[in-house]
């Protein structure tokens, strides 16, 4: 069993938390590697929320102020019923409450911008390459193989290859990712083609809850004039092929986002009869079954982000969670020693993780109802089953976590060694 920090990590997948996990483990005076099948000039289209847990880490990899000045910065997202009422705010930032306003960005800009650190830290990525399985593991670390033929070895392999994880099948055999029975509909539309309504206030983001459940428009570039306008329709589970044909299928994919239009308030309506299809996208939601373990019986093989525990991204915490995944990882590694093997760190990491990613699974489906269909969402309302604002300050325990010093501080129990923050960057 490992009782020294690894000397090589192996990254399988360049996407969002594995270019972070790289970026952290250099921070760390770890080096790793990165596997990526796609070549850096594919293009990822959409934005995402990044909240101040994620914005935290950013900032500490030296990443933030660069971000923040490419994105749209904002505090809180309003709900609004169907007359157009604000009933409800809900803090996805807050600088007084938070330290960080909340960041609405391009994936493809955060994409580069984590690509741009990974080539001056000079880490290595090796893309064209597809990951196929793992040929052994033991003390002297991991031997896997990639599709071509060719093989790799490093003191761990980690999987940050996604929800469809090819990783995921070595550690957890059999489990797939399990639909949600609805699709998310969107488009980015100009804010100049929205119609507003005189004398109500209308600000931004803003999910609208109405009889056909919510529609939310929140603006993705900096000056807010391009706002991403969506829904969630339940549909049919369809293989690769058939979301690939629904997505191509612009009048069919039309007639599912204007379902029922005249039941929406103009501003909606205005959407929806301007809809850009060549913007057109959809997300089927697709969660990971929790999971037993996030790592080999052996220890060396581990996965984490999207292919540990994908989160519908209404509390816009799926990247930020895999963020968390990545920085915290990256943290216990060059602490283990003889009296912290491999073996109890990742442990503990693993159940530490899964509980805040427990309670975050919570904090989503509550969200989540409350973009349900009416008669859906007051039912469950009456159950106590969705969002409603407390207390100011009530997601501290999400977006003010230090979870870098959580980890320290556990190590420091563990070991009676005081570890002190350093950057090898």
């Amino acid at each position: 069993m490992l009782s020294a920090p690894p000397s090589r990590v192996a990254i399988i997948g360049s996407g969002l938390s594995g270019l972070t996990l790289a970026i952290a483990l250099h921070r760390q005076g770890i080096a790793s590697t990165l596997y990526e099948l796609r070549e850096p000039t594919v293009s990822t289209s959409g934005a995402l929320m990044l909240s101040p847990n994620a914005l935290r880490i950013l900032d500490k990899l030296g990443l933030y102020e660069r971000l923040s000045a490419q994105g749209y910065n904002f505090e809180t997202i309003a709900f609004k019923n169907h007359e157009q009422i604000t009933t409800d705010r809900y803090y996805l930032g807050g600088k007084k409450l938070y330290q960080y306003k909340a960041l609405r960005v391009y994936r493809q800009v955060l994409l580069t911008e984590l690509r741009a650190m990974v080539k001056k830290l000079q880490i290595p990525v090796i893309y064209g390459v597809k990951f196929s399985h793992v040929i052994s593991e033991d003390e002297n670390g991991v031997i896997f193989a990639f599709t071509d033929g060719t093989r790799a070895t490093a003191d761990i392999l980690v999987g940050a290859d996604g929800i469809h994880s090819t990783v995921r099948k070595y550690i957890a055999p059999g489990v797939k990712p399990k639909y949600s029975g609805q699709v998310a509909i969107t488009c980015a539309i100009q804010k100049s083609k929205l119609e507003f309504p005189e004398r109500i206030d209308y600000p931004m983001p803003v999910a609208i809850h109405g009889k056909n459940g919510a529609f939310v428009m929140a603006p993705q570039d900096v000056d807010g004039s391009e706002v991403l306008a969506g829904t969630q329709r339940a549909y049919p589970e369809q293989d690769r092929a058939g979301w690939d044909a629904l997505l191509a299928d612009k009048d069919q994919l039309l007639s599912l986002f204007r379902t029922n239009i005249q039941d929406w308030p103009p501003i909606v309506q205005s959407a929806l009869n301007n809809i850009p299809e060549e913007t057109m996208a959809i997300w089927p939601y697709y969660v990971v079954p929790k999971l037993e373990r996030w790592f080999s019986p052996g220890k060396r093989v581990i996965i984490l982000g999207d292919a540990a525990h994908a989160i519908p991204p209404t509390a816009g915490q799926g990247a930020s969670q895999g963020f968390e995944d990545s920085f915290t990882l990256a943290a216990l590694l060059p602490r283990l020693a003889a009296n912290l093997p491999l073996d109890k760190a990742v442990t503990y990491w693993k159940d530490m993780r899964q509980d805040r990613v427990d309670k975050v699974v919570s904090l989503t489906l509550q969200l989540n109802n409350t973009r349900l269909p009416q008669a859906e969402r007051e039912k469950l309302a009456a159950e106590g089953q969705t969002w409603q604002s407390g207390d100011s300050g009530e997601l501290g325990w999400l977006y003010n976590a230090q979870v870098e010093e959580d980890v320290l501080a556990w190590v420091k129990a563990e070991t009676k060694i005081s570890w002190t923050f350093y950057d090898g960057a």
